[in-house]
């Protein structure tokens, strides 16, 4: 696939990066080549290829799902310059 200088000012605009003319030309050419190494990895038959996130299939670790407060309020809001019953005291902001 050929990039023209139009389609590099156009990405470069939307980008938001100030080229010259010289680097539009040069640009012209690096775009090209990763658009045309693209397009060969299209050409590759990857039909037989399950989908992965990584290369050895690990099974993660999981927990229970249970609700617990920690048992800790007190010293969650121990540094807190207001609180009250376990709670972060804030001003009111909205009236």
């Amino acid at each position: 696939m050929l990039v023209d200088e139009a389609t590099v000012r156009r990405i470069a605009r939307l980008a938001r990066i100030k080229i010259t003319d010289e680097e539009a030309h040069s640009l012209e050419g690096e775009l090209s080549g990763i658009l045309n190494w693209v397009e060969q990895l299209n050409e590759v038959d990857t039909s037989g290829v399950e989908p992965m996130t990584r290369v050895v299939p690990i099974a993660l670790k999981q927990r229970e799902d249970v609700v617990d407060d920690g048992e800790i309020a007190d010293d969650v809001t121990g540094n807190a310059p207001v609180r009250e019953d376990h709670f972060f005291v804030v001003p009111k902001v909205v009236e």
